[in-house]
């Protein structure tokens, strides 16, 4: 066992890449199954950062290993709180708001600038490096979502307008912005993060920059105002992705309803990594990482997940209430292969001799792709 406690210390990355070798056959499979690195992480378990106006609580890399490719936050906002003037060197940022409402303003290369209202089920998109500030509008907490695309984001890449100025030396500044020097002695020395202000008045102020132009491309996606892409007798799923919201050309999301009992049947997506989060209910996971390597794992409301690229997995609602899944992709195209049209998609011959059935069998199998079954079994 000593050979197999030092597989499980290594980091995702490297136990990914390394390709472990694996016997074939059953009897092994248990013992390999602990090669696969846990790809849950109970954030909202966690103190986070907690600042005068509200807090975050983050899943990168840094907390759950397996997760390279993307990272996530859960932001809540005091009324009035704001997430101060910043931006991100090496990640774009998607949100999906899950309560109260927020104005976001962004500034673009060219001075190109937008300000936005958002409501519960509405999506924002920042490309990488543009400048950004997110205020609370409402008279209750707001809570959103975040998803970067780089698994290691939030060590690396958040510029903070505060942090920077109160670094800049003073005559520098007072050059550039027609102050007085003195008056930089007012300013805060460090990173605020997420301020205490005022709840901003409903209709947007105007911008003080006159020269301001505004982008050509939203913002903003009003998510769960359209009609779901498909709908099954075990749930239901919305997604966009740069079709439907151009600008968002690195992140898709999808938000995935699953009935008590249902399954969003094994598939794998051939050019993304997956980070999730789990909105409201229970589910389970499975994992297949290749040469017999399998995990599953209980997610509860308020986990985190992360699924890497190419990797097989399903989604089952193992709760007796309906679930909620947030999931996003590091791409701005949506691509995913289901195993049941992928068997369909053979002969019935090819597919009875591959798990040495009868073709009687293995005519009983879909001839579609499910891709959510009920919790009866009976797949539409």
């Amino acid at each position: 066992m000593s050979e197999l406690t030092r597989r499980q210390a290594m980091t995702a990355a490297t136990a990914i890449a390394s390709g472990l070798a694996a016997s074939s056959g059953h009897a092994a499979a248990a013992e390999k199954a602990d090669e696969l690195p846990t790809f849950r992480y109970p954030m909202e378990e966690q103190k986070g950062k907690v600042s005068e106006g509200g807090s975050a609580k983050e899943a990168t890399v840094k907390q759950l290993p397996i997760s390279t490719g993307l990272a996530g936050v859960s932001m809540r906002l005091k009324p009035g709180g704001m997430r101060e003037l910043h931006w991100h060197a090496n990640a774009a940022e998607w949100a999906f708001v899950l309560k109260g409402r927020v104005r976001t303003t962004v500034i673009g290369p060219d001075s190109l600038a937008e300000t936005n209202d958002f409501d519960p089920g509405d999506v924002w998109y920042f490309p990488r490096g543009h400048g950004h500030a997110v205020q609370n509008l409402s008279h209750e907490e707001a809570h959103f979502i975040l998803v970067f695309d780089n698994g290691a984001f939030s060590e690396h890449g958040t510029f903070s307008i505060t942090d920077w100025v109160g670094l800049t030396p003073g005559p520098v500044l007072a050059k550039v912005l027609g102050l007085p020097q003195a008056a930089f002695a007012k300013f805060p020395t460090d990173e605020l993060y997420i301020v205490q202000g005022r709840i901003p008045p409903e209709n947007p102020e105007p911008n003080h920059q006159k020269l301001v132009r505004t982008a050509p491309q939203t913002h903003r996606f009003p998510l769960m105002a359209q009609q779901p892409h498909a709908r099954f007798a075990g749930g239901e799923e919305r997604r966009v992705s740069a079709k439907e919201f151009p600008i968002s050309k690195t992140i898709t999301g999808v938000i995935l309803d699953l009935k008590p009992g249902a399954v969003r049947e094994p598939h794998w997506h051939p050019h993304a990594n997956e980070w999730l989060y789990l909105v409201s209910g229970k589910i389970r996971m499975g994992l297949f990482g290749s040469h017999g390597r399998y995990r599953s794992e209980d997610f509860n409301t308020g986990d985190a997940g992360y699924i890497p690229q190419g990797f097989g997995h399903y989604i089952e609602n193992v709760g007796d209430t309906p679930a909620r899944i947030l999931v996003t992709f590091d791409k701005g195209e949506y691509e995913e292969i289901s195993l049941s049209a992928w068997l369909a998609a053979n002969p019935v011959a090819l597919v009875a001799d591959n798990f040495k059935i009868s073709d009687a069998l293995a005519g009983k199998m879909p001839d579609h792709r499910v891709f959510v079954a009920p919790g009866d079994g009976a797949a539409k």
